[in-house]
């Protein structure tokens, strides 16, 4: 989908195996081209390739690395590195950022929707497997490191972790009793819980870990512990833990 499209009409759709060239304007006759009209934007900048419930990206570029954003994944993101040719792409709703002189151009692409597993457990029995990071959604831990995560999953991948005073305000709905004291308590709670940091107890609790909740928003994120349809409990009305 062209950066400026206003409807499905506008959309370049492809199948299976077919290519779609791109960049400031058509070199190749009358194969599909997506002319992206910007000085700072090589004739012949790219190409993407429909391949089943994935796309591959080439970046026919000689200087400037294109970004691949995952919208919907709080910063998550791929580069490909001038002249790499084909890259998969695993994202199924994609941003393809293209540096152009002094801006920033973009186009949009949705894959299939992917398959997954039957989430049928463990055929075989025996022990369960240990969970890295275990949690209980119904604690307030978990309350408090939804709204770290919150302005990340809500579009904003760069936004720094809230800090605990705003903490606070964003909990009052459903932890009218929120203070400032609590939700640190339960951030170095998470720290231990995470392995960021050794527990209180332990004979060598290790250096002082700087950016702490910086470092909880990164690896939640990372390992999906926290999904944007999970922020719901932020929420008035939601169950309260």
């Amino acid at each position: 989908m062209p950066d400026g499209t206003s409807g499905p009409d506008e959309q370049l759709r492809l199948a299976p195996g077919e290519t779609l060239r791109f960049g400031r304007t058509s070199v190749d006759g009358p194969a599909a081209f997506l002319t992206i009209p910007h000085h700072g934007v090589s004739r012949r900048a790219g190409e993407i390739t429909a391949a089943g419930s994935y796309w591959t990206l080439s970046n026919l570029s000689r200087t400037s690395t294109y970004v691949v954003e995952n919208p919907e994944g709080a910063g998550e993101h791929i580069k490909i590195a001038p002249g790499r040719i084909e890259a998969p792409i695993p994202f199924e709703f994609s941003r393809v950022v293209l540096p152009a002189a002094a801006d920033l151009l973009s186009f949009d692409i949705w894959a299939p929707r992917h398959d997954y597993a039957d989430e049928a457990g463990d055929e075989h029995g025996g022990e369960p497997t240990t969970h890295a990071f275990p949690l209980d959604r119904t604690k307030r831990y978990f309350l408090v490191l939804a709204a770290l995560c919150e302005p990340r999953l809500r579009g904003a991948p760069h936004a720094p972790p809230p800090t605990a005073d705003q903490v606070v305000d964003r909990l009052r709905p459903v932890w009218p009793a929120a203070s400032r004291t609590a939700v640190q308590w339960n951030i170095d709670y998470l720290a231990v819980k995470f392995r960021l940091k050794q527990p209180p107890e332990s004979a060598d609790c290790g250096p002082r870990l700087n950016g702490k909740k910086e470092s909880l928003v990164s690896l939640a994120l990372r390992f999906d512990l926290v999904r944007e349809a999970e922020l719901a409990v932020l929420e008035a009305g939601a169950s309260a833990p």
